[in-house]
């Protein structure tokens, strides 16, 4: 805990703080001000230092600085469903095979794209408390064969209650691996790297369940030789590091930015799955959505750049039947999707067109 409890003493919370590190107009402080009595800040010095001062579009800054349109009001709270596939506080069963489970509502950087803006570093209503209750309901469920810890972001859990969690999910026999979901190597690598504590308990659990570590890099300015060294000491671990990225405007919609980054991920071990359109959170939605007739285009273009191990991905909406698969277009304004995912049988693998506006975002 003595790792992890300094490295977020040191995390900037206020506008104060942003000051000594970037040059802000007093509109923007007032602004910033504002924003963050409803979304709240929080940066890692090591993160702020990412950011090029110089630079009012620098992406990194897109990704933690609170932009202008966060009040806008616009966009929904629960883009997914989340609290209709509950059932019990914390934890959701949405697809069959899956237990998502909110640990935490706390991330040692607050992301402004975040889609559970609505909870994270806000309130706690809808995170887990009962992990027992939780287990019961797992191992009584067998269809269940994996389980993703997320948050907020799990790893800002402490060490005690991280163990609990694996000691508790890798006695279950019919989970085949557990998955942490995490921003950590990405934004507060050092909590990784330099908690002897933290690598124990993960090592010592890998032996007994399979942990995936699902990370979130968005640009190649964040895969630093702190980043490398948090990921090769997961991997160490025996941990499987695999990477989502959202398309955002500003910060992945270039498609050599984006193939960029896939490749140089692959090169350190880490696996692209996911490339996410960004979803129309409340607080998020008019600052980073893209069309998604000009989403399948970038991400088309990026993977005739990527090699084969980066361009595993699969472009996908989280929608609230299920994770749909943005296959592309087939003829102008009229694109393919297939369902990766579904929250109902009868949409299993199904394939749909749809017209689509040319600033349409979402399903």
């Amino acid at each position: 805990m003595a790792v992890l409890n300094r490295l977020l003493s040191e995390c900037i919370r206020d506008v104060d703080g942003l000051g000594k590190y970037l040059k802000l107009e007093k509109a923007d402080e007032d602004r910033i001000r504002e924003i963050s009595e409803r979304y709240p800040i929080c940066i890692p010095p090591y993160y702020l230092g990412l950011i090029d001062p110089d630079n009012p579009e620098d992406p990194v800054r897109r990704i933690c600085i609170p932009g202008m349109q966060e009040l806008s009001g616009t966009g929904v709270e629960d883009t997914s469903g989340e609290g209709d596939n509950t059932v019990i506080r914390g934890m959701q069963h949405k697809y069959r095979q899956t237990a998502l489970i909110l640990t935490t509502n706390q991330c040692s950087m607050y992301c402004r794209f975040c889609f559970r803006k609505r909870m994270v570093g806000y309130t706690d209503q809808e995170t887990a408390e009962h992990i027992k209750e939780m287990a019961e309901y797992v191992a009584q469920h067998t269809e269940i064969n994996n389980v993703l810890l997320s948050g907020g972001d799990a790893l800002v859990n402490s060490n005690e209650t991280i163990a609990m969690y694996l000691k508790t999910f890798s006695q279950i026999p019919t989970l085949d691996f557990i998955r942490i979901g995490t921003r950590t190597p990405v934004v507060l690598p050092m909590r990784i790297y330099e908690d002897e504590e933290l690598l124990g308990i993960l090592k010592e659990y890998n032996r007994k369940k399979q942990i995936l570590i699902v990370t979130h890099f968005n640009h190649l300015n964040e895969v630093t030789p702190e980043a490398k060294k948090a990921v090769d000491a997961l991997i160490a671990c025996g941990c499987v590091v695999r990477n989502q990225t959202v398309l955002l405007k500003g910060v992945s919609d270039d498609p050599k930015a984006l193939a960029r980054l896939l490749n140089r991920l692959v090169s350190i071990g880490v696996i692209p799955y996911y490339v996410f359109q960004c979803r129309p959170a409340r607080g998020a939605l008019d600052e980073f959505q893209i069309p998604l007739l000009k989403g399948s285009a970038i991400v088309e273009e990026a993977k005739s750049m990527m090699n084969g191990q980066a361009k595993s991905i699969h472009y996908c909406m989280s929608h609230v039947t299920g994770k749909i698969e943005i296959l592309g277009e087939i003829e102008p304004g009229k694109m393919l999707f297939k369902y990766h995912q579904a929250k109902y049988a009868k949409d299993n693998s199904r394939i749909f067109m749809e017209e689509l506006a040319p600033d349409q975002c979402w399903l």
